[in-house]
């Protein structure tokens, strides 16, 4: 049996991810935050990128009183990355060769649900190998002057197939995509 794998960014108007946490929380409720709980709630392993695990490996394990720190830190961690020691702390495995082959071996084992956390770089390889199920976009109406896309100028024409749309009452779009089968 196949695992699931998840994905969820906070998302502009004119597609910027990065550095969310400098546009969103003005219009960020409590149906986003329930969204994101029912997401993460049947999760038992979660990929994540080099640079967010080091800021959060940082942040959490000193915070965990917190709801985020109460569910990330007892998660076990896969952390993508070439320049880490093999032996990491906070319930964290290095991952080992091509991610894409690593993450679809993750998938193959017993277990819950995988969600991938981030960086952006990570998320968009996953997502374009086919691997990442179900990609949650929430997106905020806000246009920042600057940051990374998720999808920028780089990726082919690539279709999606839009699963789900939620408008929120603080005037966001909770959008899930998969990625559409060429057949």
């Amino acid at each position: 049996m196949t695992r699931t794998v998840t994905a969820h960014l906070f998302h502009s108007a004119n597609g910027v991810v990065e550095d969310p946490h400098l546009w969103q929380f003005d219009a960020f409720g409590e149906e986003e935050g329930q969204a994101m709980a029912d997401s993460l709630a049947p999760v038992t392993d979660t990929v994540i990128g080099r640079r967010l695990w080091e800021e959060w490996s940082e942040y959490w394990p000193e915070n965990g009183e917190e709801p985020f720190g109460q569910w990330i830190n007892p998660m076990h961690k896969h952390v993508i990355s070439s320049t880490l020691p093999t032996d990491l702390p906070w319930n964290s495995t290095l991952v080992t060769g091509d991610p894409v082959d690593y993450v679809q071996n993750l998938r193959d084992q017993d277990g819950g649900t995988i969600s991938v956390l981030g960086g952006i770089e990570t998320i968009r390889s996953l997502f374009l190998a086919g691997l990442i199920d179900t990609l949650t976009l929430t997106t905020h109406p806000v246009v920042v002057g600057q940051g990374r896309r998720l999808f920028d100028e780089s990726i082919p024409t690539t279709r999606l197939d839009l699963l789900e749309a939620v408008r929120t009452p603080q005037g966001n779009m909770i959008l899930t995509y998969g990625l559409r089968n060429s057949e």
